[in-house]
């Protein structure tokens, strides 16, 4: 028989010591964790689905504002109006403003936009915005989450189906369990020498997307302005697959739209848009009224909304729809201050005076809703959920009701 072993005293020092060695090593783990400096707080109830909207009403006022410096553009994620500023994003009832859910982290928060549904919400970490998480809009919860390597002013950009961060030098682009599907440019750490970049010393200062295509226009040394298109899906995230790529002759070009089949570009010092097809061929050109592009970002992002596959485009001084499929001009709506969305069967745009209600066949303005800005005369940028018109009116955002 073998003598049945007996615990020493020794044995039990060693236990307790390994014991609490593990419990020192968690808590400091936990203390430094992203977990612990992460506060969730869901919805109790989750936010409702708005009533249908088939009319304009006569009048507008506000009904609730909000500071929220992280969203270029009124963000609505489902149901819900997601405001973000300093380190958290927080999702409100649209009707009263009042928040219903909360997320933040102790980093600060670079961009927050939507797509399927959900808000995702891109912190900075370090040097770059690499944190990214999705949050269900009715409820606020967690959806799937990734590291990036996008870079500080980055916003994001939704064709339907992928979100982009836009980036100086480097962009790249997510599907809805936010996988990355194509990164394009150099990346702070390069992990693929051989990415097919053939411009590796270009940054980029224009970025549109569209039909599962991404236009960028790139500064180049020895070189006056080029629009690249890339495949938003390549076969290998890290090798993207060129559409076409021409010099423009313009110092001062930005992306209006951009199709699977056509590309349109502005030319401010030209006051004029070119369209170009997919062999890089000009098919139209006509002149545009430009002004002050907004450069809030570190990439400049056109003022341009789709509606019902029209798309609608602010040059900064007007408002210009654009046929879907060719991207030529159909109509134009003078002195304008943002692009237009679809409302009750007609189109809003603002203006300096309130909201013009315009035919979205014809352009014709029908009225205008006066709303009182309080002095504020820059870009307005529009959206809605229900029967609210959301104002992002600089850092703020203005519900209308």
């Amino acid at each position: 028989m073998v003598r049945p072993e007996r615990r020493t005293r020794t044995d039990l020092v060693v236990v307790a010591l390994i014991a609490v060695a593990v419990v020192v090593t968690g808590t400091v783990l936990w203390i430094n964790s992203d977990a612990r400096a992460t506060v969730s707080e869901v919805a109790t109830h989750p936010v409702l689905d708005p009533p249908w909207v088939d009319s304009v009403p006569g009048t507008l006022t506000e009904a609730w504002r909000a500071p929220s410096p992280a969203t270029p553009v009124p963000v609505v994620a489902g149901p819900a109006v997601v405001t973000g500023a300093g380190n958290e994003v927080l999702g409100r009832h649209p009707a009263t403003g009042l928040v219903a859910w909360r997320y933040a982290r102790d980093i600060p928060l670079c961009t927050v936009g939507a797509e399927w549904d959900r808000a995702i919400a891109v912190f900075r970490k370090s040097l770059n915005c690499s944190e990214v998480t999705s949050l269900r809009g009715p409820t606020g919860v967690r959806g799937p989450q990734r590291n990036s390597d996008a870079e500080p002013g980055t916003q994001l950009l939704s064709d339907g189906t992928y979100v982009t961060a836009t980036g100086q030098r480097t962009f790249e682009s997510w599907r809805s369990d936010l996988v990355r599907t194509q990164q394009f440019g150099i990346p702070p750490a390069i992990k693929n020498p051989d990415n097919n970049m053939q411009r590796p010393d270009c940054t980029y200062s224009s970025l549109a997307v569209g039909d599962e295509r991404t236009a960028v226009i790139e500064n180049c040394p020895r070189e006056l302005g080029r629009v690249t298109v890339v495949k938003t899906r390549p076969e290998d995230d890290e090798k993207p697959e060129e559409v076409l790529s021409v010099g423009l002759g313009s110092a001062s070009a930005g992306v209006v739209a951009v199709t699977d089949e056509h590309v349109a570009v502005v030319q401010r010092d030209h006051s004029a848009v070119v369209v170009l097809d997919n062999s890089g061929r000009e098919v139209a050109h006509y002149p545009v009224r430009v002004g002050t592009p907004d450069f809030r970002a570190n990439v400049q992002v056109e003022s341009t909304t789709t509606v019902e596959d029209r798309i609608y485009w602010h040059t900064g001084a007007d408002t210009v729809a654009l046929d879907p499929a060719t991207l030529a001009p159909l109509w134009t709506a003078p002195d304008t201050t943002g692009p237009g969305i679809e409302f009750g069967g007609k189109l809003l745009v603002p203006v300096l005076d309130g909201l013009a209600v315009l035919d979205p066949a014809t352009g014709h303005r029908e009225r205008v809703i006066p709303v009182d800005r309080a002095g504020y005369t820059g870009p307005v940028q529009l959206n809605s959920v229900g029967p609210v018109v959301l104002e992002q009116r600089g850092d703020t955002l203005v519900a209308l009701r």
